[in-house]
């Protein structure tokens, strides 16, 4: 029995699909203990969009951390701080004409989460939140509360507490008018539904299939909002970042949001990082209402101003389209032409090969540890976990991206020509 199983908790996970002793990491390449080499299409979950240890993002931490700068502040004002709102103000926000307040919360993504959720309520003086099925938000109360998949808080006490979960334009509800059916709840006085203080979505269900959200489907939310009063959050902690192309994923849209949700990426290298993005007119906070000791990760707020210059100085929202438009050839000639079951989705570097249509879990799972003995790391995603999601740095090289590829391509044929031999 190696320390890990002695030691550490059952809950571990990621180490059950990739049990490997991983030491070293550059770019797109994951290194293990014992020489093997990896190419990543995990990327920390969302995480690493920046690549493993990006050399312009690590001279600036190596830089601070020996000038013996604040390691921690609390919400103090730093210099660190100070340059990532400036940089945070220069490079997006301004451009893209978004006034937002900017709270810093706790080191993860459910913080903000549930910072967003705390602060509707208090706004709107309500306490209803429509969420949508499918959904994923995070794994605190509040932000499991708002999360879709049942059997990750089956009987969790205060999970389900007002709450309703609206169909979200996906599979059996794909041709329904989920936003009309929205419409219609909050106006019939019999429907037993409550004017929720906030609606929270995601552009693109990454947990829930890599099911992305039609443009139209987010401009009707938007409207229904307005004329509901109210108020609408993005969950962009997964898609945000670039991932989709733009920095926020909402802007295909030509929407904005009243909440943003930024984690993971943010950050630029992997350190613990949440905002929340709030309308000034709403950030009606009292200090201290809403703290953490942990709500400043300085060496977080370096690299993510050394990531926000990296996006510009390197082109990247540019060469996200083109390895977007590489991808969908890929998956759409080389894989989807294998068998008709195989539906494929995504946009920018976020895509998915659903394999549900062959029935069972066992095929994807099969197919991922395939690829992992290939030297491919990928994760399954949506219901039944049936989807293969391709998660890659948006730096990757796209000579390595092809690899990748390819490896994905090989070890699907090697699964389905055993379980037709089988």
């Amino acid at each position: 029995m190696n320390i890990f199983e002695q030691r550490e908790s059952n809950v571990r996970s990621y180490c059950r699909s990739f049990p490997a002793i991983f030491h070293r990491a550059k770019g797109s390449i994951v290194y293990s203990q014992s020489g093997e080499e990896y190419i990543d299409f995990l990327a920390g979950a969302g995480a690493l969009n920046y690549g493993h240890n990006n050399d312009y993002i690590k001279e600036r931490v190596i830089s601070y951390l020996e000038a013996d700068a604040i390691a921690h502040g609390l919400d103090m004002h730093t210099s660190a701080k100070e340059k990532f709102l400036a940089k945070f103000s220069e490079l997006i926000l301004n451009p893209k004409n978004l006034d937002y307040h900017v709270q810093f919360c706790g080191p993860t993504g459910t913080n903000a989460v549930e910072a967003a959720l705390k602060l509707a309520r208090k706004v709107t003086n309500r306490t209803g939140i429509f969420s949508f099925m499918g959904a994923y938000h995070g794994m605190t109360l509040g932000s499991l509360s708002i999360t879709g998949n049942t059997a990750i808080r089956s009987g969790i006490s205060g999970t389900s507490n007002n709450v309703t979960f609206m169909p979200y334009p996906y599979g059996f509800m794909e041709n329904l008018d989920t936003i009309g059916f929205i419409e219609s709840v909050l106006n019939d006085v019999n429907s037993g539904v409550e004017k929720p203080a906030a609606i929270i979505f995601e552009t693109v269900q990454a947990e829930g299939g890599i099911v992305v959200a039609p443009i139209e489907w987010m401009q009707k939310l938007r409207d229904l909002c307005d004329r509901h009063e109210i108020l609408l959050i993005c969950d962009d902690i997964q898609v945000g970042c670039g991932r989709s192309g733009p920095f926020f994923s909402f802007e295909r849209a030509k929407i904005v949001p009243d909440m943003v949700v930024l984690s993971k990426s943010i950050s630029g290298y992997g350190f613990p990082m949440s905002l929340l993005l709030i309308k000034p007119e709403l950030d009606l906070w009292e200090p201290g209402e809403h703290t953490g000791t942990f709500r400043g990760n300085q060496l977080a707020f370096v690299g993510g101003t050394a990531a926000l210059e990296y996006r510009e100085i390197s082109n990247l929202e540019e060469e996200v389209k083109v390895k977007e438009a590489f991808l969908k050839d890929f998956l759409n000639q080389e894989i989807a032409s294998i068998n008709e079951k195989i539906k494929i989705r995504g946009i920018g570097m976020i895509w998915g090969i659903d394999l549900a249509n062959f029935g069972g879990t066992n095929l994807a799972k099969q197919i991922t540890s395939r690829c992992f003995e290939m030297g491919l790391i990928a994760e399954r995603v949506g219901r039944n976990d049936t989807v293969i999601k391709i998660l890659p740095a948006l730096t990757i090289e796209l000579s390595t991206l092809k690899k990748g590829c390819l490896i994905i391509k090989q070890a699907l044929d090697d699964c389905l020509q055993q379980s037709v031999s089988a």
